[in-house]
């Protein structure tokens, strides 16, 4: 069984907390089982806004964890707690992954953890985070960036991003997406995006590309063009492409590319088709596409994640 460990103290944000708690502190074995193994890591009762918590473990637990989660640091101009920096520090030496989820991420820089890596942080304290860590790559422009071993990601809405993504790794695309339909928010936003989209989570019905974006999933086996997706939408390619960036913050190309890929993924672990029908089931062509877009996305060969995700199942076929 994996476990989380979240690093508590005095002086975080309760939001990107609560958060964490709600991914991985969820009791969800009815959609994985066995789900994660959850704990609290504080010295003593921790105050996080007008909410009292009572941790499980002390901070030096952290180092038993698979991954540690930092939540935001509220106050970015006062260092945090040198015992808090010393037990993340510590458990990332121990082997933790670990990740941030907004100003978090100051935490990961006293620990000394960013340098050389590339990192993003909330819009409005990226600049402070690279004068603080020059030797860092700050992006502002993305929603998370996975390092391997550390992670980071912008504000808010974009901490629920990354935890996805965490539970995306462990359990597989098909149950992240399950979680995401728990939750109520979408299933995917890819990490690349950016951090400034006007309407994130646009509700159903409640914006120009409402009817697009169910019909272009429900022909991903189709070779579709932004010129189709124009059409469909009743509008120029430079509207539909001003539309996307502002609900999605990606163009519509790279939209129906990542939606291809995580297609991909669902079933690769929910059925047995062969690469060659799953290439042309998400619109990829060919198994040598697949394989290629699929390395690139993933990092891994189709054939590697299916074993991950799927090793003593016997799926159906498309």
């Amino acid at each position: 069984m994996p476990t989380v460990a979240l690093a508590v103290t005095d002086g975080m944000l309760h939001y990107e907390l609560s958060v964490a708690v709600e991914v991985f502190g969820a009791n969800l074995t009815h959609i994985v089982d066995p789900w994660y193994d959850f704990f609290l890591c504080g010295n003593g009762p921790v105050h996080v806004g007008r909410f009292r918590l009572e941790p499980d473990h002390p901070l030096d637990h952290l180092t038993h964890a698979d991954t540690v989660i930092v939540p935001g640091w509220a106050d970015t101009d006062r260092e945090p707690p040198a015992e808090l920096i010393e037990a993340v520090r510590t458990a990332h030496a121990a082997g933790a992954r670990v990740a941030s989820l907004c100003t978090g991420a100051f935490v990961l820089g006293a620990a000394g953890l960013l340098d050389g890596k590339r990192v993003t942080t909330h819009w409005a304290h990226t600049r402070e985070l690279a004068q603080r860590h020059p030797a860092a790559t700050v992006d502002p422009d993305v929603l998370y960036v996975d390092n391997g071993d550390v992670l980071t990601s912008a504000g808010k809405a974009a901490a629920m991003d990354l935890c996805l993504h965490l539970v995306r790794l462990d359990h597989g695309s098909a149950n992240a997406n399950k979680i995401a339909r728990r939750l109520v928010i979408p299933p995917h936003r890819d990490g690349g995006q950016a951090q400034f989209i006007s309407t994130p989570l646009p509700a159903p019905d409640n914006h120009p590309l409402a009817k697009l974006f169910p019909w272009a999933l429900e022909r991903l086996n189709q070779p579709l063009s932004v010129e189709d997706l124009a059409h469909q939408a009743r509008m120029s390619s430079r509207h539909l492409a001003r539309h996307f960036k502002h609900l999605t913050g990606t163009t519509p190309l790279h939209w129906l590319h990542t939606q291809r890929i995580r297609h991909a993924q669902e079933l690769l672990e929910t059925t047995n088709a062969t690469v060659d029908a799953i290439a042309t089931a998400t619109g990829m062509g060919t198994a040598t596409t697949l394989r290629r877009h699929f390395q690139r996305s993933v990092g891994v060969p189709p054939d590697t994640y299916r074993r991950t995700f799927r090793p003593e199942s016997q799926p159906q076929p498309i």
